[in-house]
């Protein structure tokens, strides 16, 4: 069984190289390359999956996600610049790929290992990276 939270943040971010060209970093990330930042409204879908509790009925108490994903993400990520304010981009491309790595390593520290956790993040309406891990 597969059980869903959903949790949002707002950050701007940078996509460069610091060992590449102004040149070859506007040829590779176009706009999202701009030095003033963008920002995103994130969405990130946190799936926990595992065996139901016969006695709660839960697969896990979604406010023990929703805690998690607020301490760990939330307050973390929400209204920042990840380029300038995270120390966990200070030498990582915060791409929506790392962004998600990230998120998920967050996350997975400090989840119950008898649960799996996978993870989609949606950068844009269009756009949605999922990470498990692999």
């Amino acid at each position: 069984m597969k059980v869903c939270r959903r949790v949002t943040f707002n950050s701007a971010h940078r996509l460069y190289r610091k060992d590449w060209s102004d040149e070859q970093n506007n040829a590779i990330f176009g706009k999202c390359n701009n030095p003033n930042y963008h920002g995103h409204n994130y969405i990130l879908e946190i799936w926990i999956e595992g065996n139901i509790d016969p006695e709660t009925g839960y697969v896990i108490d979604l406010k023990i996600v929703k805690d998690l994903a607020k301490s760990e993400i939330e307050e973390r990520f929400d209204h920042r610049n990840l380029n300038l304010d995270c120390p966990e981009f200070k030498d990582l491309n915060p791409t929506a790929e790392n962004i998600a790595v990230v998120c998920w390593n967050l996350l997975r520290a400090k989840l119950d290992s008898k649960y799996d956790l996978s993870i989609r993040l949606w950068e844009t309406e269009n756009n949605v990276v999922e990470y498990n891990g692999h």
